[in-house]
């Protein structure tokens, strides 16, 4: 089995020493940084906003995953392309014209990203699988961290695994929420490709500890 793309989710980070945080992340076995951006309307919650995805930027030495939680993303593609996003996911739910948002994201040269929250299908991305780079499963429902893993997500990984396959496409599959050392085994064995852990790496005494057993634990 491959060894999984770990994204801690800086969302979980210490804002009181964001910077000694981004170090961390810089110098762990991370692979990528996995920053949300929410708008307090897509989803009950406010996240960050620009400038602190900007401070961010600066100091960051991988992958900047960005994820949008927000209605109407179209209006700030350009403006994340600028800030340093290097992956740019949009949720399913928030996108009227889905694949011309797609378009907009791989134009300003990021790869594009889906999102598709607990209740929605896999059947959504039979058209559009080919375009898209990466699908965000949330394996929680979306603006708060700490919540726990909604089971189903196993069999959504199996599903949208086949489609991936079927459709000879090429896309990543992401798990957003509850993940931990105790099911990234199992979520890389139904075909998990990136997993985003947030309590898991900074809740714990050591993270960049955690980042490793993440790492081990999913083989």
């Amino acid at each position: 089995m491959r060894t999984p793309i770990i994204a801690p989710s800086v969302l979980s980070a210490d804002f009181g020493n964001l910077q000694r945080d981004i170090e961390m992340i810089n110098q762990s076995k991370a692979d990528w940084f996995h920053i949300d951006i929410m708008d307090g309307v897509f989803v009950p919650n406010i996240s960050f906003g620009m400038p602190v995805l900007e401070a961010i930027t600066r100091h960051t030495q991988k992958t900047v995953d960005v994820h949008l939680m927000i209605i109407d993303p179209d209006r700030y593609i350009k403006n994340f392309a600028a800030l340093g996003a290097n992956i740019l996911t949009v949720h399913y739910e928030a996108c009227t014209h889905l694949h011309r948002t797609i378009q907009a994201i791989k134009a300003e040269g990021m790869k594009a990203g889906v999102a598709l929250n607990p209740h929605t299908p896999i059947s959504v991305l039979e058209d559009i699988i080919q375009e898209v780079d990466l699908v965000c499963l949330m394996s929680v429902n979306p603006g708060f961290g700490g919540q726990s893993f909604i089971e189903n997500t196993y069999q959504k990984i199996k599903k949208l695994k086949t489609l991936i396959e079927v459709k000879n496409a090429k896309a990543l599959i992401e798990i957003d929420g509850g993940v931990s050392d105790k099911n990234a085994r199992q979520l890389s064995a139904a075909g998990a490709d990136v997993l985003v852990a947030g309590n898991a790496v900074f809740k714990d005494e050591n993270p960049a500890e955690a980042i490793i057993r993440l790492k081990e634990y999913a083989i």
